[in-house]
């Protein structure tokens, strides 16, 4: 779930230690003497003053009582880095404790300890080093640099709060834009600069056209310099790359779910909302990987009568707001594309709000269909409302199989589960060849992603794709990092179905 799911991935249960670890009105399991003596301060504010002034108070508490403050402060600090002092050091203990106690112990999860320093061929095959980005743009005249859909964001939430002359249909597009903001395009959101006249914050100067920048921390291993390497920016490929022996180590059978806690770091463009967006932060993942071909889970009635805010993305497309649905409701309608994606969404509510979240101001919003990845079933976001608004602190995605599959293809090691039958039979397997010579002549720079969406492709997807090409030479295929179709010929990729026996290996979803 990273805070993560299995090979259905919650992947992405991602916990992260930026995320403010208290909410002034709602109780808490357990609460140390300094979250006591910071709750009576906060209480004692007047919480009809304005989010800014109350966000300010906040801060200043928390950074005169020591939870946390500017790191290296004396050298006038580094943006988004920060120290705990004794009282945040407490409450982030005892949250990762809980988080220990809720996932790992109570559902019999593999804790693993890897190393923050990553070798680059690793993040280069789960595809950290070509995309793992966000579009920046520059101040023309002094160079600072800004996120740009922050830039465009703030915009949108600060007409709509503040100009009461705009019009319902200005508003309207404006809540539009900032529903698919994290949809659009490097060219559709420097259309939207131009178009809403934004500029540089402090010195109102022109920006640059966005254009991509590559998160990670760029280290090299060893004194000679010649293996390149990165600082972790998440911790889940730790667990993808011992799956053999986490694997075997649990008896070669599945489910099972492997989880991690450890530093995590992201080289931000702009880092700001104080422990929100961080540039060094705790992350606790879980993978849980599981059969693809039976995606339920024992313990789903468990949580299947929760009822909670969701937020669909038939509500997000439509302009509508998030509603309370029945857990149950939403798997059997397909809103949720499976039951053990549907049990961890179910966790990580339980999770929560015991934790002390109000549970009117959390809901779980699922990603828009341009938002994923085209190897992703589902994915759904926890997000809390704060002072700066609705802000994700977990992630719980079904990713199919794609990082075991793209670190099989790059390491040459199968990284599969097996299923022994008892009585001998035949099994068809799905088989789809791409001949990358041709692909790349076709596509060139473009290749990558051509590959990894066709070899992504269901056995139906992939059965009707073979009968159109050997009727007609060449087929339509849409690719969605690309956000086009392209035309496949019958020289660029061979499927076909072939027979095994005994048993069946497959590569589990995460």
């Amino acid at each position: 779930m990273r805070f993560f799911y299995p090979v259905i991935s919650p992947s992405n249960l991602r916990f992260l230690s930026r995320y403010r670890l208290f909410n002034a009105s709602s109780p808490k399991p357990q609460e140390s003497a300094a979250t006591h003596v910071l709750r009576r301060n906060v209480l004692s504010m007047n919480v009809a003053v304005n989010r800014e002034a109350f966000r300010q108070a906040v801060a200043n508490t928390l950074e005169r009582r020591l939870f946390y403050i500017p790191s290296f402060k004396i050298y006038r600090g580094v943006a988004g880095l920060y120290d705990y002092g004794p009282p945040g050091c407490a409450v982030k203990a005892n949250v990762l404790a809980f988080w220990r106690q809720h996932f790992v112990l109570e559902e019999n999860m593999l804790e693993v300890d890897c190393p923050c320093v990553t070798p680059e061929v690793v993040l280069k095959a789960s595809g950290h080093v070509d995309k793992f980005t966000d579009l920046m743009v520059k101040d023309e005249k002094t160079g600072t640099c800004y996120r740009a859909d922050h830039l465009v964001k703030d915009f949108c939430n600060e007409k709509l709060q503040n100009d009461n002359t705009m019009t319902a249909d200005k508003a309207a597009e404006l809540r539009h834009v900032l529903a698919v903001l994290d949809d659009l395009s490097a060219e559709e959101l420097g259309a939207r600069i131009k178009e809403y006249g934004i500029t540089a914050p402090e010195t109102k100067s022109p920006l640059s056209d966005p254009y991509p920048f590559n998160l990670m921390f760029q280290t090299s291993i060893g004194p000679s310099g010649l293996i390149p390497g990165y600082m972790r920016p998440e911790t889940a490929q730790g667990i993808f790359v011992n799956f053999k022996d986490l694997y075997y180590y649990n008896g070669s059978k599945l489910p099972f779910a492997a989880a991690q806690i450890g530093q995590a770091f992201r080289n931000e463009i702009s880092p700001r909302q104080g422990l929100l967006r961080v540039r060094e932060f705790t992350l606790a993942e879980i993978e849980h990987f599981v059969d693809p071909e039976d995606k339920s889970h024992p313990k789903y009635s468990e949580v299947a009568d929760l009822e909670f805010l969701m937020f669909p993305r038939e509500e997000q497309t439509s302009g509508q707001s998030a509603r309370t649905i029945q857990l149950g409701e939403a798997v059997s309608t397909g809103i949720v594309n499976n039951e053990t994606l549907a049990y961890f969404i179910g966790r990580v509510y339980l999770f929560l709000t015991r934790l002390g979240i109000d549970k009117d101001r959390l809901r779980f919003r699922q990603h828009l269909a341009n938002e994923m990845a085209h190897y992703a079933a589902d994915c759904w976001d926890a997000e809390i409302e704060c002072s700066y608004g609705w802000i994700e602190c977990v992630g719980i995605a079904d990713r199919s199989a794609y990082d075991l599959r793209a670190h099989s293809e790059k390491s040459g090691v199968d990284l599969v589960a097996h299923e022994k039958f008892s009585e001998p039979r035949e099994v068809e397997k799905l088989v789809i060849a791409t001949v990358k010579k041709e692909l790349g002549l076709a596509f060139r720079s473009n290749q990558k992603m051509v590959v990894e969406a066709l070899e992504a492709m269901d056995e139906k997807e992939a059965l009707e794709m073979k009968a159109t090409l050997e009727s007609k030479g060449e087929a339509e295929f849409y690719v969605c990092t690309l956000g086009k179709n392209v035309t496949i010929k019958k020289n660029m990729v061979t499927i076909s179905k072939e027979k095994r026996k005994n048993t069946r290996g497959f590569s589990p979803l995460q």
